[in-house]
Order: structure tokens, then sequence, then C-alpha cells
């Protein structure tokens, strides 16, 4: 990781020289839940403009990049930082806790976010890929090998929008999976079985059985019922 992250500083500093502001690391590459096979690595990049020609030096070193399995920088501008914290109140929530400046100035340390924006966007977040996982989860119903696909692949995302429910609800900000879920448990007031169960699935490879999976499916959307109830329950 360390390699990866000091070539891209070092490609980024030869294209941009002094328009670089902030090369910043952010996610789970900031935190000891970082996984080399699983987890991205989250670059916040900040220049001092972004005109065609800036965005012209990047396209290289975004190509070669996500090559690699990453996700595309982002680009701001120094002056659309602070004034994007209400677009984006969950990114910029996850810079102010887990970050590490790889370049340059500390971008994050004097912004602010409203919990307003930020329970806003969590709720749409969850309500969003709650609807999409039941699209998806009709199309393939009668089939139990993309269905646990289905499962196993979206249950990160729904982790990671329960760890932003605990912190905007005034609990402890976990990374962890499970104790993400344990807290969330806690915090609802009953068990999250589905979501324990699709995590202990990705890390066992187990194969589910045809009978199994649709079961799976109910308790997961139970599940995640409940999460979006909890944070609903947090008013506007």
């Amino acid at each position: 990781m360390e390699e990866k992250l000091s070539r891209l500083v070092e490609r980024l500093k030869g294209a941009f020289g002094d328009r670089l502001v902030a090369v910043v690391l952010y996610g789970s590459g900031g935190t000891e839940d970082w996984n080399k096979d699983s987890s991205d690595l989250n670059v916040l990049c900040v220049l001092s403009r972004i005109t065609p020609a800036e965005l012209g030096l990047a396209e290289p070193i975004l190509h070669w990049w996500q090559k690699d399995g990453n996700p595309p920088p982002l680009l701001l501008t120094a002056d659309e930082v602070p004034a994007s914290t209400d677009c984006f109140p969950m990114e910029f929530h996850d810079m102010q806790r887990h970050r590490r400046v790889l370049y340059g100035s500390d971008v994050i340390a004097s912004i602010s976010v409203e919990n307003k924006y930020y329970r806003a966007q969590l709720e749409h977040e969850l309500r969003a890929k709650q609807l999409r996982l039941r699209q998806r989860a009709a199309e393939v119903l009668s089939q139990p090998d993309r269905l646990r696909r289905l499962m196993t692949d979206s249950v990160s995302t729904f982790c990671v929008l329960g760890r932003h429910a605990l912190i905007l609800g005034g609990q402890p900000s976990y990374w962890k999976k499970q104790e993400v879920v344990a807290a969330l448990a806690n915090a609802i007031g009953s068990p999250l079985n589905g979501i324990d169960e699709i995590l202990a699935l990705r890390t066992s490879g187990k194969r589910l059985t045809d009978g199994e999976t649709v079961p799976l499916l109910e308790r997961y959307l139970v599940d995640i019922t409940a999460l979006v109830r909890f944070v609903d329950a947090f008013g506007g």
C-alpha cells in the first residue's frame, strides 16, 4: 500500500507542480481495517484550479490508478473543499475522523459538517440502497448462486451506512464490520442475524443450499428495514 501511495503522490506532483495543494488518504486505508484484497484506497486530490488542462494532465494518472483496482481520486479545488461539506457530509465526516495527509496541507482540519446534511444524506443513501437491493433480488430470486453473491457483495455498503448511523446517534465509531453490526444491534435493541450470517459467509466462503438462500434474504431485508427505521427516528 505504501509503495502505491508514494508512486501516486510522485505522479501527481510531477503533473501539477505548485498547483497541487494536498493529497489525502481517507476511508479504510487510514485504519487497521484495510485489507489489500478487498479494501479500496480512497484519495482526495486538491488543486489550486481545475480546468481542461488539469484534467488532461490527470487522465493518464487516473487510468494507471484505476487499472490497479482503485477508485479514481476525488478532484476538488481548495475553494470547493469547505463549500462541498453540505453535499457530501458522509465522505467529509469520514475524512475528519480517519485521514492521512500524504502531501501538502491538511485541508480537512478546519472544515465543519452539519448534522442536518449528514442525516439527510445517510437516510437517502440507505433508502436508495434498500430499494436497489429489492430490485436486484427480484431479478435473481430463482438463482441461488447469484442471490448469494448479491447479498455478500452488498453487505459491506450497509455496514458502512450502519457505521455512519452509529456516529449520527452519538455512538463510538467502528471500522471492523463485525464491530459495527454488534454495536448497531445493541443500539437498535434487536439482533441483526441476517447481516451477521452474510458477513460470516464472506469470510468462510461456505456455499448455501438452494433452500437456505431465500430465508437468508428475508432475514437480511428485515435487518436493513430495522436500520432504516433507526436512522429515521433521529428526525429531520
